[in-house]
């Protein structure tokens, strides 16, 4: 009973912005946000791809070999930079982050597609439920989807990873977040220089296997 009033009262000191974290714990939360996002954006992923395909085979979702995906990731960061402030309005940080992840989505989309030489990771087109997309990068329905990943991210993994920070000795903290982030950092830099030159990628290792990508 004592545990769950402390972490309840955490939890309000959270949204009051009465917890003051040391800068490893700062660093440490962000380095454990970017990696859960970029996982959580992954199982998202590779759920749609599989229930799309009828479960049929195993699909590839991003060019990592680790189940993440950066795009995810750098939504989640772009969340807490813009909308964290306005905690205590949920509406508030749902709007926000829809829009501000809608731009995301776009101009990632578009970017990828004009210097990838025709390049798309994803065609809201081709897609029952993309009504509204803008050239196939963005659709109100993957905006709406967003905005609720942001309400989870504000108010349950961000309160979860500084809870970690304030429980964890700062030796075993730091280890842990430390050594998820070079991970997933160093398995994007190794496959994007591979691909670079011209290299067999993460994607190819995973077609070898009889994945397919989707």
């Amino acid at each position: 009973m004592v545990k769950r009033q402390s972490i309840l009262k955490t939890y309000h000191d959270y949204l009051d912005g009465k917890i003051k974290l040391k800068t490893y714990q700062k660093i440490g939360v962000l380095f454990l946000v970017v990696v859960i996002s970029g996982f959580a954006g992954w199982v998202w992923e590779f759920s749609l791809a599989e229930i799309g395909g009828g479960f049929k085979h195993l699909y590839i979702k991003g060019g990592n070999l680790l189940p993440w995906l950066n795009i995810y990731a750098y939504g989640a960061l772009l969340i807490m930079a813009i909308a964290y402030w306005f905690r205590k309005k949920p509406w508030l940080v749902f709007i926000i982050s829809a829009l501000a992840t809608g731009l995301l989505e776009l101009f990632a989309g578009w970017a990828v597609y004009t210097f990838g030489n025709g390049t798309r990771y994803w065609d809201y087109t081709k897609d029952w439920w993309g009504v509204g997309n803008i050239n196939g990068f963005v659709c109100p329905l993957s905006a709406t989807v967003f905005g609720i990943g942001a309400l989870l991210l504000i108010y349950a993994l961000l309160p979860f990873c500084i809870r970690l920070a304030q429980e964890m000795s700062k030796r075993a903290f730091l280890t842990l977040a430390i050594t998820l982030f070079t991970l997933v950092v160093v398995d994007d830099i190794t496959n994007l220089t591979l691909k670079n030159l011209g290299l067999p990628t993460a994607m190819d290792f995973y077609y070898s296997l009889g994945w397919r990508y989707r």
